[in-house]
């Protein structure tokens, strides 16, 4: 919060952002009270961007490190790009929540304790020495205290609620104190614990009960010296709504799948974070989907391509280690040229890694992964509502060039969230699958034939034939084709022509990408920055906010930002030759910068971070600043 605040009592002020974290127990509902928080927000008009964090265990002990649960949310009466560097308020249910986050909140933000969780075993079992409530430890920041366990029981007795069922709405007894100090009203709370637990009514009764008797505190007592507003933001005109980037993703296979009159199927393995895009699609059988949850990962991807080859589009959905089993069929579907769109949602590794926390990995694995030349196309959603329009494109190429593809999202926009704007159908692309229905070839003889691998001239895309097509029938199968007839080949020149041919096709779908966008304001006058900054998928919000600082610092950068992984836009080269210096944020180790290196010979620079976090802007903001800092001082010596 804003260090120039009016803190007289009783209040009102007016703040143009806020980042609040809740956190408690995985037990403690801090999920489902960041969403409800979120979308209280999101009703009142504010930007947001959210973090959801949670622990790997599916119940770690209770009270542990190990099982502390957050969920981080900045709300903005403007634009904002990220969930926020740091939280300016802390909700933390428990001494294991206060320690765990402690060090993330700004020096001076605020700190809302359940104090009743604060006995001598639960501060020991946290690891702390002594109670941190007493010792001094938080005097830079400042404590409230609210006994919501003891609050939250005592509001329940009306509905004979026993004091353990009851504690359990404690978190709701959270959310109505910080909704009234942010003035977010409790309507459509309510209406969301009466739609969810609708079986339920002593649930209802008890958590409705817990949520107002948090805001009747923070009403009736003189605890908070304010209370705060976020305004509205100001946004397009147009319908909007709250989605996580698994549920953009969802909803935009669906599209794409429409957009080419194609019945989609999905075949999926349930695996974190990628779990909830077949939640998802298993909802949506009114359009027409198929969802089969396999029982394995080769299983998946198998039932996929299936479903392909049978004429509709076949899309698979996993995370890293499932990407590592089902590479064989990646590969399987690179030779029988058959659409096929693979969702990496990626996580930490390698092998079972961090689960539940983000990392971009996966690029290098997408791009080879798979043994003989077997490219293929890779593109990369940004942001948790770009997601939508990647999976079209990720539909549209997969269909249009028979190939399968690679879209590539990762934990941080699979769970984070923010507003969108519906889109109008009629501007979606269309997208043709020209489905054979007749031979395609005279042979010598006169006859008409089909020949299921003589291609496109255009897109060198073979011909797609649903079997059952009378006198279109062909072979399929993992070993090497003829050229054009399909047939087993092991002949040493058809299957160097068939490498190449496979090599160009997807070489050819750059020319059907937009360049790639450079934000530079002074290339316009032939005055190019000489710093360029360089992204892919979900590093755009942390880059795109750290260069705005940046400038408004007076260091001059650019940006760019990659959908398209492979093939690169075709004029990337000349992007590349315009800058003195490439800076390169990942993370991982520096994938993207090998490839740019390889395709290019620029000397990019590799910003890596590896700890299941995303970048913080201040932490893109250093790197922009030293890296110029760098050029200066390289000048000043040549001169």
């Amino acid at each position: 919060m804003s260090r120039t605040m009016d803190r007289s009592p009783g209040s009102v002020s007016r703040i143009g952002s806020l980042v609040v974290r809740f956190a408690g127990d995985s037990g403690d509902g801090m999920q489902v009270t960041g969403d409800r928080f979120t979308a209280a927000s999101a009703l009142f008009g504010n930007d947001l961007a959210t973090f959801p964090s949670f622990p790997a265990e599916i119940r770690a002990p209770a009270g542990t490190l190990a099982g502390v649960s957050a969920f981080q949310v900045h709300i903005a009466d403007h634009d904002i790009l990220t969930p926020g560097d740091a939280p300016t308020v802390l909700v933390a249910m428990n001494p294991a929540a206060l320690r765990a986050n402690l060090s993330d909140v700004v020096t001076g933000g605020s700190i809302i304790v359940n104090s009743d969780a604060f006995d001598e075993r639960s501060v020991a079992k946290a690891g702390y020495g002594a109670d941190p409530l007493s010792d001094g430890s938080l005097a830079a920041f400042r404590v409230y205290e609210v006994p919501m366990t003891t609050l939250t029981v005592e509001a329940c007795k009306p509905v004979g609620a026993k004091p353990r069922d009851a504690e359990r709405s404690k978190n709701f007894f959270a959310l109505g104190l910080v909704s009234w100090l942010y003035h977010h009203p409790l309507d459509s709370t309510i209406e969301f614990v009466e739609r969810r637990y609708a079986a339920h009514a002593d649930v209802v009764q008890a958590n409705t009960l817990a949520l107002r008797a948090g805001w009747n505190f923070g009403e009736t007592t003189e605890v908070f010296e304010s209370s705060y507003e976020v305004p509205p933001s100001t946004l397009e005109p147009g319908t909007y709504t709250n989605v996580s980037g698994n549920t953009a993703l969802a909803w935009g296979l669906i599209a794409g799948a429409h957009q080419a009159g194609l019945s989609l199927f999905l075949g999926s393995y349930p695996i974190t974070p990628a779990s909830d895009i077949l939640h998802e699609l298993a909802k949506q059988k009114h359009f027409g989907i198929r969802t089969l949850q396999a029982e394995d990962e080769i299983a998946g991807v198998g039932a996929a391509l299936g479903a392909s080859y049978g004429g509709a589009l076949g899309v698979t959905t996993t995370s890293g280690p499932g990407i590592d089993l089902k590479s064989e069929t990646v590969g399987l579907a690179v030779s029988l040229e058959l659409p096929l769109v693979i969702v990496d949602v990626q996580r930490g590794g390698p092998s079972t890694g961090l689960p539940t926390k983000t990392e971009q990995g996966d690029l290098l694995h997408a791009m080879y992964g798979r043994h003989g030349e077997a490219p293929v196309p890779i593109i990369a959603a940004s942001t948790p509502s770009h997601c939508f329009e990647a999976a079209i494109e990720a539909v549209r190429i997969a269909v249009t060039y028979r190939t399968p593809v690679y879209l590539l999202t990762d934990g941080y926009l699979a769970n984070g969230a923010e507003p969108w704007r519906i889109p109008d159908v009629e501007t979606l692309p269309r997208i043709d699958p020209e489905f054979q229905t007749e031979a395609n070839h005279t042979a010598p003889d006169g006859t008409s034939e089909f020949l299921p691998y003589l291609r496109d001239p255009e897109t060198l895309a073979r011909p797609w034939a649903v079997p059952g097509t009378p006198g279109l029938e062909h072979r399929i199968g993992g070993i090497e084709k003829h050229e054009l007839t399909g047939d087993v080949s092991y002949d040493p020149g058809n299957h160097s022509r068939m490498v190449h041919i496979r090599a160009d096709r997807v070489a050819r779908i750059s020319r059907s990408i937009p360049p790639v966008a450079v934000d530079d304001p002074g290339a316009a006058d032939g005055r190019p920055a000489r710093l360029l900054v360089l992204g892919w998928g979900s590093t755009y919000g942390a880059i795109t906010a750290a260069v705005r600082r940046s400038r408004a610092n007076g260091l001059d950068v650019a940006q760019a930002h990659l959908v398209h992984l492979n093939p690169f836009p075709e004029n990337l080269r000349e992007v590349l030759a315009r800058y003195e210096a490439v800076l390169v944020p990942e993370t991982n180790l520096g994938q993207l910068v090998k490839l740019v290196r390889a395709a290019y010979l620029v000397d990019a620079v590799a910003l890596s971070k590896v700890e299941g976090r995303p970048f913080l802007v201040g932490e893109v903001e250093s790197a922009i600043a030293e890296r110029i800092g760098s050029l200066r001082a390289a000048k000043e010596t040549r001169a």
